[in-house]
């Protein structure tokens, strides 16, 4: 099992691609056996995972409200012409 597939041990740089990836439920269960064989290891890598937990936590919990389409145009528009005031 000499494929780069099959490596176990993995690079810090992988492991935060692979944390990217488990953060949007886009790892497979391989890469998430190597990742978590790495965080054993890598005080660093487990700062980083820790701190990518709580990101997505903090989104996840959030009540942030966007504005609508138009509510965004309205105020593009009024931007622009304020703009157009200033100009020479």
């Amino acid at each position: 099992m000499s494929d780069k597939k099959y490596k176990l041990f993995v690079s810090c740089d992988v492991a935060n691609h692979v944390c990217d990836k488990t953060q949007y439920n886009e790892a497979s269960l391989w890469e998430k056996i190597k990742l978590n064989i790495h965080l054993v290891y890598c005080k660093a890598c487990r700062k980083y995972t820790q701190n990518n937990q709580k990101l997505t936590k903090a989104v996840k919990e959030s009540e942030v409200q966007c504005l609508d389409v138009t509510s965004k145009e309205i105020i593009k528009q009024h931007i622009t012409t304020e703009l157009e005031k200033h100009q020479y």
